[in-house]
């Protein structure tokens, strides 16, 4: 059964209004608050870090997804915990022990979840899709915002879509990248359970209604 979540990212936010634009989140018909957290490193850009995540969670009332694009991320796995995250999901091309970062999320009392890029194949998974939560694919490469989406995302969600029925496996399907109305809906009917917007809701003139519209249209 597709859940239909929509995680607004606040990469896209006002930051000179960021209280209120997490105020209108919480009124609005979002389910998560997605945060992507980048250490110019593994993607070329800088985005923000503990402090900025407690403050959010501080006004949030919606549930924190916070996607890390991070080398060696199994380093900050508490810290995260102790900034209120809900959903911590990790990069298949940054963790060699995948499977122990994993576990060390789910210890922590946190979802966990892996995160693909474009170019990495859904058949990597076999072994690790029953132990996670959820796994983010990303519909352009990761690093900044507003980017084009790339067309084979959908036949990634099939295939995704394929190895949880039948591994049996209970994670959600999240996407992340160029969502608007059209790929939300073609990806919500390949399988997709959560769309991750950023631009396409907080460049609006109505970002309520864009969440609401991206969720039942």
């Amino acid at each position: 059964m597709v859940k239909r979540m929509i995680a607004p990212s606040l990469l896209s936010a006002d930051f000179g209004n960021l209280k209120s634009e997490i105020e209108m989140l919480n009124a609005s018909q979002a389910d998560w608050i997605h945060l992507d957290i980048m250490d110019g490193v593994f993607v070329p850009n800088i985005s923000y870090g503990f402090p900025i995540i407690e403050t959010i969670k501080k006004y949030a009332e919606k549930p924190l997804d916070v996607h890390l694009m991070i080398v060696e991320p199994q380093k900050f796995i508490q810290e995260f915990k102790n900034a209120g995250a809900y959903m911590l999901t990790v990069h298949y091309e940054t963790c060699t022990h995948l499977h122990r970062t994993i576990q060390q999320i789910k210890s922590e009392g946190m979802k966990a979840g892996v995160t693909l890029n474009p170019h990495t194949p859904i058949s990597l998974l076999e072994d690790i899709i029953c132990d996670v939560d959820m796994v983010m694919l990303m519909s352009v490469n990761p690093g900044f915002g507003g980017q084009q989406f790339i067309e084979n995302t959908y036949k990634k969600v099939l295939r995704l879509k394929e190895l949880i029925l039948r591994k049996k496996s209970e994670a959600l399907i999240e996407v992340d990248g160029g969502i608007n109305y059209e790929t939300g809906k073609k990806l919500f009917d390949c399988g997709a359970d959560v769309l991750v917007a950023g631009s396409f809701v907080f460049n609006s003139d109505n970002p309520s209604e864009v969440i609401s519209r991206l969720k039942y249209s």
